[in-house]
């Protein structure tokens, strides 16, 4: 008998999340980040957008739980080739993103 589980435990998820006895993983940051999003016709025609409310929200749950420093480890858009995160990376202010590097997402929306 096929463990229909066994496809998900085989998979390698940099984030994971179990509610309710159920665990969702996402592959990336990138892809974390499009599952926690609103849902937009564009983003679910690319194949990228969270298949339900449930996912989306538990999505949303993974995402304040990441440590802001994982945005400057793992660039969503390649540094060459992409102006924008160049110049994030680049001009980067150490000292001053030490003070709250170790927040996570939802510790900085709500201001702790």
């Amino acid at each position: 008998m096929n463990n229909p589980h066994s496809a998900f435990q085989s998979r390698h998820f940099q984030f994971t999340n179990t509610v309710g006895g159920r665990t969702f993983g996402f592959d990336d940051l990138a892809d974390l980040m499009a599952k926690a999003t609103l849902a937009r016709s564009g983003d679910r025609l690319a194949g990228v957008a969270a298949e339900s409310a449930e996912e989306r929200a538990i999505a949303q749950m993974t995402l304040a739980d990441v440590p802001l420093k994982v945005f400057l480890e793992q660039a969503l858009v390649p540094y060459e080739e992409d102006e924008i995160t160049r110049l994030i990376l680049d001009d980067h202010d150490k000292n001053a993103f030490s003070l709250i590097s170790h927040l996570t997402v939802g510790a900085f929306v709500i201001g702790y």
